[in-house]
């Protein structure tokens, strides 16, 4: 029988993936040493069994069987690495709405405020923005109850639902002394992990903000849409913002990639067993059709972000600019458990650049770095501590490095990293590392 996994990359606050693989039985043979082990083996299980019958029947309050098994699993996963753990079904069923980018809900985007809802904006053609929610609405009640006392993810959720379902919204607006009432039909609604805009006429930027099963799809029509409005002649090159971007599917790294790619390997990973070794290479078709690009990095740019950056800067396809990136060089995968049983994500490999690097707890060191100005007030608080600063994390090959700052200006005029990134493809400044010498690339080994 076969068992579906998915293979996923977890960044610095959380991802995952639905690229599904097949894994067959494997037929083992034990000797009598390896017999010895398996026997062992029981009888630690056993112990374990005597351990939970003595908790059950002796602890002085009643436990739950089924919480005390949820954590001595998540205990056995805590203790080989930070990424490995047990998902109930709750987790599981949120992490798969995470990482297909869509779920049913009202297209508006939110935080909290005074411990009421407030709209930051309605996100363009959903029901939301054709209801006429406004930025800076207050929610007061979903469906006749007060939001006050409710977490923002308890709102969230309770926005959220099936498709063609209707939810009653009270919403308090500048200048009105009473709530409307704003009744809404929720529809599919799809994260927008890609933002892209012309600057200055001649320079395409792009924003990638995690990787999920939207994301290629989302850079293709950036890119045409900039293509598009700017002529191949004014065209000056992309920025490809990566920034603070804590990664997601492994398919979508690979797919992002290819797409400023003509060939060559963007990636490959390599688990315990040397037969478990894939390498993933460019099809032909760089879709910027040559032109010059700049990445831009920082100690919050994790693992899928990692690897277009790393197969980017090795085939010196685009030149990196920022901080050095988080050092998430780890694969996991999602192994489901059955109907109503969650999941288990467990890390399974190593991943690889094209040029053979390991970048777990390393990282990516920036072709340019560059260190922004950040407010006294936040500078406690801007740098990420990185992979390496993780409890229990894979060991690198090497030396190990520490996190980097993450701070990004609110103000683009304050950004020194995009700023430059901007001046170098105008050719207002210069740097050596810009742009990068082909000659140089480093090859697959």
């Amino acid at each position: 029988m076969m068992r579906k996994t998915s293979l996923i990359l977890l960044g610095a606050a959380a991802g995952a993936a639905l690229t599904l693989f097949a894994t067959q039985p494997r037929l083992v043979f034990l000797g009598s040493s390896a017999k010895a082990a398996v026997a062992d083996t029981y009888r630690q299980l056993n112990l374990f069994g005597d351990v939970f019958e003595r908790v059950r029947s002796d602890y002085v309050e009643k436990p739950q069987d089924n919480k005390l098994i949820e954590t001595a699993i998540n205990g056995m996963l805590a203790g080989l690495d930070p990424h490995s753990s047990y998902m109930d079904p709750k987790s599981f069923k949120d992490m798969q709405v995470q990482t297909r980018g869509e779920f049913g809900g009202l297209g508006i985007e939110v935080t909290m405020e005074d411990g009421l809802i407030k709209v930051v904006a309605p996100i363009d053609e959903t029901p939301a923005a054709k209801a006429g929610i406004m930025a800076n609405d207050i929610i007061t009640h979903l469906d006749d109850e007060a939001v006050q006392g409710l977490t923002l993810n308890q709102a969230v959720e309770k926005m959220r639902g099936p498709i063609n379902t209707k939810i009653k919204l009270k919403v308090m607006r500048k200048g009105q002394d009473k709530p409307t009432e704003i009744s809404i039909t929720r529809d599919i609604i799809r994260v927008r992990s890609v933002r892209w805009n012309v600057d200055g006429e001649d320079v395409g930027y792009i924003r990638l903000t995690q990787f999920n099963e939207q994301t290629t799809d989302g850079l293709k029509r950036a890119i045409a849409d900039l293509s598009g409005k700017l002529p191949d002649a004014k065209l000056k090159g992309y920025v490809l913002d990566l920034r603070n971007n804590p990664g997601g599917l492994l398919d979508q790294a690979i797919s992002v990639s290819n797409a400023f790619l003509q060939k060559g390997e963007i990636v490959s990973t390599r688990g315990r067993n040397l037969e478990e070794t894939q390498r993933f290479n460019a099809r032909s078709g760089d879709l910027t059709k040559g032109k010059p690009v700049i990445v831009l990095i920082n100690g919050g740019s994790a693992s899928a972000s990692e690897i277009v950056a790393g197969a980017l800067q090795d085939h010196k396809r685009a030149t990196l600019i920022g901080t050095r990136s988080f050092g998430k060089g780890s694969v996991q995968t999602i192994i489901p458990l059955g109907s109503g049983n969650g999941a288990l994500r467990l890390t399974t490999a190593r991943y690889f650049t094209p040029s053979g690097r390991s970048i777990q707890a390393k990282g990516i060191s920036p072709d340019i770095e560059l260190l922004q100005d950040v407010p006294d007030e936040l500078k406690a608080k801007t740098d990420t501590k990185g992979e390496a600063s993780l409890r229990g994390h894979l060991k690198a090959e090497g030396a190990e490095e520490t996190g980097s700052q993450s701070y990004i200006p609110p103000d683009a005029k304050n950004d020194k990293a995009l700023n430059l990134a901007f001046d170098l493809l105008r050719g207002i400044k210069v740097n050596s590392a810009f742009p990068p010498r082909t000659k140089n690339a480093a090859a697959p080994n």
